[in-house]
């Protein structure tokens, strides 16, 4: 029964974390929408971008002034079903929340303009965007659209696919150029490409580290390896030249995110332990991807 509670316990607060950090991620959005992307004219891509153009066209080719939200809940309504069924229950209600919380904020949030400054607004309203959807995803959940298909590809097929997803935003770019210019369609690839950066600074799950772990204890590390991340290892039995003692050198691959919780835990299991990391540029093979939804 004890065990039992400290698992609620532990559920219940991965999912406030979630929350909390999806939320947040979603209210920073909203703000760096009506702050940045509004003032300089910008279309973010993605869902947001496409909701954005919609807005723009109405407005200037009908003198209809559309809301935020209708618009993007209906575009995420496709991705958020293929979700639901690809990657998950939890993952596709938490993000549909987000999605929901984004266009409410979108709507309610005033106009605040910073700056008029088109370059920064571009470059920094694309820190700011790549900073937002990274702490949705690092809580484990996204801000949907998008978002979507590169949660897919990294937890279905462990590629990253940011860049093609930037290279997808370019169609809604070129759009938004023959509609109503090329200078803002142009400025936008500066937002987008500032954000996929900043996205592949902060949000490290596809990227892979080598763990090469010297140790007498080889069945306790592994022991933790397994509890902590549930990735296996491969046994090589080796020799210290020096002492000429048996040792046991351990090979393992897991994710960046994963590779500190592991080295404490082997330390902590072996002291003496000698931990090489090592990150991997190519990895092929079965590898297990930890779910955080």
């Amino acid at each position: 029964m004890k065990k039992h509670s400290t698992l609620e316990r532990l559920d219940l607060g991965r999912e406030i974390r979630i929350l909390a950090l999806g939320l947040i991620g979603s209210l920073i959005m909203a703000i760096n929408i009506k702050s940045f992307v509004h003032t300089g004219g910008l279309y973010p891509g993605g869902f947001n971008g496409v909701t954005l153009l919609i807005q723009t066209s109405f407005q200037r080719f009908l003198g209809i002034s559309l809301p935020f939200s209708p618009i993007s809940l209906a575009l995420n309504a496709i991705p958020a079903i293929f979700s639901f069924r690809a990657i998950g229950k939890r993952f596709t209600l938490n993000t549909a929340l987000i999605i929901v919380a984004t266009s409410v904020f979108t709507d309610i949030v005033p106009a605040m303009p910073i700056t008029q400054d088109i370059l920064l607004i571009s470059v920094f309203g694309g820190l700011i965007n790549g900073a937002a959807i990274s702490l949705c995803l690092i809580g484990g959940t996204s801000t949907g659209g998008t978002d979507f298909i590169a949660v897919y590809f990294l937890e279905k097929k462990n590629r990253d696919v940011w860049n093609f997803i930037l290279m997808g935003n370019a169609t809604v770019l070129v759009l938004a150029g023959l509609l109503f210019g090329w200078d803002k369609a142009l400025y936008s690839i500066i937002f987008q490409f500032t954000s996929t950066q900043m996205i592949h600074l902060l949000y490290q799950e596809h990227n892979k580290i080598t763990l090469f772990i010297v140790t007498e204890l080889p069945y306790e590390i592994y022991q933790e390896i397994m509890v902590t991340v549930h990735h296996s290892a491969t046994e090589i039995s080796a020799t210290g030249m020096y002492s000429q003692e048996p040792k046991t050198m351990l090979y393992c691959v897991v994710s960046s995110t994963e590779a500190k919780i592991v080295t404490r835990k082997i330390l902590e299991a072996d002291p003496k332990a000698l931990i090489n990391v090592i990150k991997t540029e190519m990895f092929r093979g079965r590898f297990h991807q930890t779910r955080h939804y």
